[in-house]
């Protein structure tokens, strides 16, 4: 099986497509395919997938994390609270912004991969709870990421 890294993600050669995908299709593999589509809302593959993800990104700092959630357009994240053991994360312009709200949190991918970035760059036991959804019902998305 080929071992694909991060920076193989980053070399696009689509001559009329380019790098772009519709944030609809995002959804629909997200929501449709594995949301609905896999036992329990597919939340032990996402939590699985989106560790990889954190785990593999360029990142060496928080700062970097945020950067790069909005370079690859995940949402606007902002820290809004941060000690020893514990960082709560606000996520604006979330790829769930907009959609209908059915009381359910469907966020658990990027928290995933925000807990696979923030411990590759602390080096410490990371756990990431999803504690507010636009689609929830909620202002905005937020996470808990407790640090130990």
């Amino acid at each position: 099986m080929t071992a694909f890294t991060f920076d193989d993600m980053r070399k696009i050669d689509r001559k009329t497509l380019g790098g772009d995908v519709p944030l609809e299709l995002f959804r629909t593999i997200r929501l449709i395919g594995l949301h609905q589509g896999l036992p329990m809302g597919g939340k032990a593959t996402t939590l699985t997938v989106g560790r990889k993800i954190g785990d593999s990104l360029p990142v060496r700092s928080l700062d970097d994390i945020l950067k790069i959630f909005v370079d690859l357009k995940i949402g606007m994240p902002k820290v809004v609270h941060q000690d020893e053991t514990l960082i709560r994360v606000v996520v604006e312009d979330c790829f769930c912004d907009g959609l209908p709200a059915s009381g359910t949190s469907v966020c658990d991918l990027e928290g995933a991969i925000l807990e696979g970035a923030v411990a590759k760059v602390t080096g410490k036991s990371v756990r990431v709870r999803e504690t507010k959804c636009n689609v929830a019902g909620h202002e905005h998305c937020e996470y808990e990421v407790r640090l130990g």
